[in-house]
Formats: C-alpha cells, sequence, structure tokens
C-alpha cells in the first residue's frame, strides 16, 4: 500500500471518468450522470483516506511522487500533500457529488452536442475537479502551472455553453453567457501569461545560480535554498517576479480590483458551475498565494505586504456594499464572495500563526457555505424564473424548508457564533489585529454590511405576504435535500468543532511561517501596567 501513488490516483480518477463519459452513447443520458456521480465519490472516499493516513505531526509533505518529466528542463512529475492543500482536496472532493446532483437537469434542455449534453456537462465538470486537484498536489512550479492554466478550458466551456439560463430569469439576454466566458477566460489567461513570465524567469535565475547543480522548477529545493540563505536574487528581480506570481493568483481569486470578471460569470454560470468555480477553482488563487508567493519570495512578499493588505480591506468593504445595492439575488451571492475573499487574503498577508491558520479555514467554510447560500437560491430561481429580489415575498410560508436553510446558510455567510465561518474570520481579525490594527478596524466594519445584505435580502425574499406569481413554488424536493442537507450539517460541525480542520491546518501554516521567518508580534503590556 505505501508504493500505491495515491496522489496521481486522485486527480485521475476524475480526469479518466471524465474521458469515459464523454465517449459514452447518446442514449445513456441518465447512466453518464450516475456515473459522473459515482467518480465523483470515489474521489471523495480516497481523499477521505488520505486525510485519515495523514499525519499532522510527521513530515511537511506527505505521499510525496517524484519523476523525472522532462529533465533536460529541470521539472519533474513531484506531488505531494501538506496540511493547507489537504484542506482544500477534501472541500474539493465533498462539494463535487453535491454539484453534480444539484445540477442533475442543468444540461438536459440544451439543443446540439448530438443530444449529448449531459455527457458534456458532466464530463467538464470532471475535469475542473481533476485539474484543481492537481493544482493543489503539485509540487513542481512547472507542472502547478499547466494546470493552473488547462482548468480555465472546461470552466469557459460551462459558463459560454450551458450558462445564460432561462431569458426569463434575467433581463439581460441568454446571450450574455458567452460574453461572461469570453471575459472570465481574457482575465485569467492574462494573469496567466504574466505567471509564465515570472515562472520561466525564476528557472533562469536558478540555473545562474551555484545553489543548484542546473536549473530546477522542484518547489521544496527552491524554498530551502530560500529559507537557508543559499540561494539569493537580486531585490529588484525578485520583486519582479513576486508580483508575476501574485498578479495572477490576484486575478484567480479574485483581489479587488481584478475581481471584474466574477460577478457576470457567477451569474451567467449554471449555478452549480458557478459554486465550482467561486467554492472549489478560485481558491486555487488563494491557495497559490500561500504556497508559492510567501515561501519563494520572502522579503518580495513583506515589502509589498502593506499595499496588499490594503487592497485586500478595500476588497472586503466594496464587495459588501455593492452586494447591499444588487437587485439580482445571484449578483448579490457573487458580491459577497470577492469580500470574502478579501478576508481570506488579508490573513494570509498578515503573516501570523492567526491570521494563515484563519485564511486557509476560509477557504474551506467560505466553499461550503457559498455553496449552500448559492445553490439555494438557483433551485429558487429555476422555480419562479427570475433573478431579481423584487419578484419574491412570502417564500416561507409556501416554502418553508427551503427559507429555513436560506436562512441558515445566510447567518453563516455574515459569519454568526456558532457556524463554521465564525471562527475563520475571527481568527483571521485577530491575526490582523495583533500587526495591523487600524486595517482590522476597517476590515471589521465588514461584519455589520454583511449583517445588512443577507437579513435584508431574507426580509424581501422570504418574509411578509405572498407576492402575485409565487403562490406555487413548491418545497426542497429530495434531490435537493440530498444536497442542501449535508452542506448545513458541515457548517454546523465545523462551527461548533473546528478543531478538526485546524489540526490539520496549524502545522503546515507553522512550516510557511518558519521558511519565511516570520513569528507572532509580541505582546505588549502598556507601561505602569500590571501583570
Amino acid at each position: 500500500m505505501t508504493n500505491v501513488p495515491w496522489l496521481t490516483v486522485l486527480w485521475a480518477i476524475p480526469v479518466v471518468g471524465a474521458a469515459v463519459i464523454i465517449v459514452l452513447p447518446a442514449s445513456l443520458r441518465q447512466f453518464a450522470k450516475y456515473a459522473g456521480v459515482v467518480v465523483s465519490l470515489a474521489v471523495l472516499v480516497l481523499s477521505l483516506l488520505l486525510a485519515v493516513r495523514f499525519d499532522p505531526t510527521g513530515a511537511q509533505f506527505q505521499f510525496v511522487e517524484n519523476h523525472p518529466w522532462i529533465p533536460s528542463f529541470g521539472t519533474g512529475y513531484i506531488l505531494g500533500l501538506d496540511g493547507i492543500a489537504l484542506a482544500l482536496v477534501v472541500l474539493t472532493a465533498v462539494l463535487m457529488p453535491l454539484l453534480l446532483i444539484a445540477g442533475w437537469n442543468d444540461a438536459d434542455a440544451r439543443a446540439g452536442l448530438s443530444g449529448r449534453a449531459p455527457h458534456s456537462y458532466i464530463a467538464l465538470m470532471l475535469a475542473v475537479e481533476g485539474m484543481v486537484m492537481m493544482s493543489l498536489v503539485a509540487l513542481d512550479i512547472l507542472l502547478f502551472y499547466v494546470f493552473f492554466e488547462a482548468m480555465l478550458i472546461p470552466m469557459y466551456f460551462l459558463i459560454g455553453g450551458f450558462g445564460g439560463g432561462n431569458r426569463a430569469q434575467s433581463n439581460a439576454a441568454g446571450s450574455a453567457a458567452p460574453a461572461a466566458a469570453v471575459k472570465f477566460l481574457l482575465y485569467n489567461l492574462f494573469g496567466g501569461l504574466i505567471m509564465l513570465a515570472a515562472v520561466i524567469g525564476l528557472y533562469v535565475v536558478t540555473s545562474a545560480s551555484k545553489a543548484f547543480d542546473a536549473g530546477t522548477f522542484d518547489f521544496r529545493l527552491i524554498v530551502d535554498a530560500v529559507a537557508t540563505g543559499k540561494f539569493t536574487m537580486a531585490p529588484g528581480v525578485a520583486n519582479a517576479f513576486f508580483l508575476g506570481f501574485l498578479f495572477a493568483f490576484a486575478v484567480k481569486a479574485p483581489l479587488w480590483p481584478f475581481h471584474r470578471w466574477l460577478p457576470d460569470a457567477a451569474v451567467q454560470a449554471t449555478p452549480a458551475s458557478a459554486v465550482l468555480m467561486m467554492a472549489v477553482m478560485d481558491k486555487v488563487g488563494t491557495f497559490g498565494m500561500l504556497r508559492y508567493c510567501l515561501p519563494l519570495f520572502p522579503d518580495s512578499a513583506t515589502l509589498f505586504r502593506p499595499l496588499i493588505i490594503a487592497l485586500a480591506v478595500i476588497g472586503i468593504v466594496y464587495g459588501a456594499i455593492l452586494a447591499i445595492g444588487q437587485t439580482d439575488v445571484m449578483r448579490l451571492i457573487a458580491y459577497t464572495s470577492i469580500s470574502h475573499f478579501g478576508f481570506i487574503i488579508l490573513g494570509i498577508f498578515v503573516m501570523t500563526s492567526q491570521g494563515q491558520a484563519g485564511s486557509t479555514l476560509y477557504m474551506v467554510n467560505h466553499g461550503i457555505s457559498t455553496a449552500a447560500l448559492f445553490l439555494i437560491a438557483g433551485f429558487l430561481v429555476t422555480r419562479r424564473g427570475s433573478r431579481l429580489i423584487a419578484d419574491y415575498g412570502g417564500i416561507q410560508k409556501v416554502a418553508p424548508v427551503l427559507a429555513g436553510t436560506f436562512l441558515v446558510a445566510g447567518l453563516a455567510t455574515l459569519s454568526l457564533p456558532g457556524l463554521a465561518p465564525f471562527i475563520s474570520e475571527f481568527l483571521v481579525l485577530i491575526g490582523t489585529f495583533t500587526r495591523y490594527p487600524a486595517f482590522a478596524v476597517i476590515a471589521s466594519v465588514a461584519l455589520v454590511l454583511s449583517a445588512v445584505y443577507i437579513l435584508w435580502l431574507y426580509q424581501r425574499m422570504m418574509t411578509g405576504s405572498i407576492t402575485d406569481g409565487n403562490e406555487k413554488v413548491r418545497d426542497l424536493r429530495p434531490r435537493e435535500l440530498l444536497v442542501v442537507a449535508p452542506l448545513i450539517a458541515l457548517l454546523i460541525g465545523l462551527g461548533v468543532y473546528p478543531k478538526i480542520a485546524l489540526d490539520v491546518i496549524n502545522p503546515a501554516v507553522a512550516a510557511t511561517l518558519t521558511s519565511i521567518h516570520q513569528t507572532d508580534p509580541a505582546p505588549t503590556v502598556a507601561e505602569g501596567a500590571r501583570p
């Protein structure tokens, strides 16, 4: 069992599953759907097995695989799993079967593709999952980059080919989906091209350094050499490379002001693929900041830290304010994600153990809460045929379970104590306050703003008298309850007992801080104060 390439199997299962499903006969529509769920459940079982076998007190990277890929170019097929990546691997594996079930009928009405729309939709979803998994476990920088960019292609087709929804759902025409897909692709490809220049530059610098026998893309070798001082770069060169990596991750995450593609893409995509994008794929951006930007370029990260934190705080407040003003329920939820990504990036760059542990946990909790809120809203929009908040009212009287679960998901989004996002947001703010108290105070404003947009949204849509057109809205069906119930259970479970995740995350965060020579600020006592 010790020789089994578990991480290769992890990403290969969904990729091979996608290839098999896409070639199934057109008549096997239902079988393709069930096959997709079975494949995603296999990935879930394997990810849970890895989580059980992972030793938080052991080596930083476990289940390591190291094989030559292009030796003459200094790159290898190197995989490994640490606590930060493990948390996101499990999140991805948990969400995927739920998203496939939630989007069970999303492709049925699509014309074209020779009657194979469901096959294509399921295959594209699984392809994104496989590429995300590879990005999370890759320990070769070039290997990471290849899959970091490759995941854009299936997501582009999910947005442009299967998005748009019913024309009655929005005042915008259905043709807005291809435009949103192109916008998504152009933004992210441009960021990736800037990163590619930095990746190549880093290889050139390592090839000229005496710290290495030849140029290398091995993340572990470079980080160890940087941490021990054996490998140094000119400050200007290091800053340029850092900004190249950061720009790509900031677009993917997204960080304000590189967020412009997200609201359109999230609204035009199907709810399930929108959640795949926001809750799973975009996390590779914040993961990349923590995994690559800090350990590879610690001095540059410290230099630009105040600027990045300022942008993150602006994004936190900006996303919350714009969410309050939205008339489209799906666009409102998309803007809340911009605010939440600001919290995640804030915690990463304050470079404290509480901040980074909180950010990693926030990635997980945001994925769960956004999935719950966006999918429930999607179920409601499908029933009513409109995304406009003004078209709703009194839903709790005709669909009490839908309204109740929507409320729980919304309260999680505003970080109510007892639900999962609370502890992660609390850790981020505590970690920020110890180093940048002013930024922590400004970021805390979003707590009030989030209460405004969530509670006002619930009041307008779910309470009051039943407005015209909502009399026949049905409550959640068994298939939809199968999706929502696990998400609500996770929100409560991780809210009550976050230790199960933090025990895995904390050692990895400690290793990252050690490699960049950062320690938590020492507590200060005012002069004359008694202990």
